[in-house]
């Protein structure tokens, strides 16, 4: 496995700066949250941008995931809005449009995975009548994906449709996809109360695809820097290694971009010396051609 930064945590960057201070810190990937000024899919230079970035993950050695969590990308107005659950089917679709997009990046980049979540419900629904919607949005997209090796990793998310593992569960049997896996987010399990988390890690390492990490408290779901929260890392992070997980530890800390590259570095830190890192992770040269 290898240990990554989420670019949401560098807002005030630009995403190629970014990139490289978390290269010269010593992360060995990097979990691109697509947003204005970050391969933004909708500017008429994405072409180049991405060309650009494959280089620079080549230059490094980088591993990367594309994630598509960007606030106010697709409406100024609405935090994440359009997504799987909203109401309007043209909207939805606009969701969709952009995860296409998305998968073509990643597929551009030899990605690990696209990592996506369902929405938030904003109406009354019935539980099965809101699964099939989500399951008519999501379907398209896999295949999509499918079409191209693209991986997509669903991150179960607090006050989402699908918020957790068990929603997740009850997703998979609605849908046969086998290139649907899982982004886990071992603060929102800690948040939630699904513990133990190595026995959460177990039970799902066959779909395990894609992982983000940070500290977080009971019951509230705030993104805090290691130390400042109530997890116990050390465990947590020998069930990865134990269950071979080989793909991302993404750190995500998007609260922390007015001070990026010092969270950032205290983070590296932190889990340096908390788990094992094999430097025969990152990918040689030719894996970027």
């Amino acid at each position: 496995m290898y240990l990554g930064y989420n670019t949401n945590g560098f807002a005030h960057h630009d995403v190629f700066a970014a990139v490289e201070l978390l290269a010269e810190i010593g992360y060995g990937g990097v979990a691109i949250t697509i947003d204005h000024g970050a391969l933004n899919p909708y500017d008429s230079r994405c072409p180049d941008h991405v060309s650009r970035m494959r280089d620079l993950l080549a230059k490094h050695r980088l591993r990367s995931v594309i994630e598509t969590g960007a606030r106010y990308l697709l409406d100024a107005r609405v935090k994440h809005e359009p997504t799987f659950m909203t109401a309007d089917e043209s909207a939805r679709q606009r969701r969709v449009d952009f995860l296409r997009r998305a998968i073509d990046i990643a597929r551009q980049l030899r990605s690990d995975c696209v990592s996506l979540w369902s929405g938030v419900l904003r109406e009354p629904l019935e539980e099965d009548a809101a699964y099939a919607r989500l399951a008519a949005a999501l379907r398209p997209v896999l295949e999509y994906a499918a079409e191209r090796e693209v991986a997509i990793g669903f991150e179960p998310e607090p006050g989402m449709f699908i918020a957790r593992m068990r929603h997740f569960e009850h997703l998979l049997d609605a849908l046969d996809a086998p290139n649907l896996q899982l982004t886990l987010d071992l603060g929102h399990l800690h948040c939630q109360g699904e513990v133990p988390i190595d026995d959460v890690l177990r039970e799902w390492q066959g779909k395990l695809v894609n992982v983000h990490i940070e500290d977080m408290v009971r019951g509230v779901h705030e993104h805090r820097q290691f130390g400042e929260g109530e997890m116990d890392f050390p465990p947590i992070l020998a069930t990865l290694e134990e269950i071979g997980y080989s793909g991302g530890v993404q750190v995500e800390l998007s609260r922390h971009s007015h001070d990026a590259p010092r969270a950032a570095l205290r983070a590296f830190q932190f889990l340096q010396l908390t788990g094992r890192w094999p430097a025969e992770e990152r990918p040689d040269a030719e894996f970027f051609t």
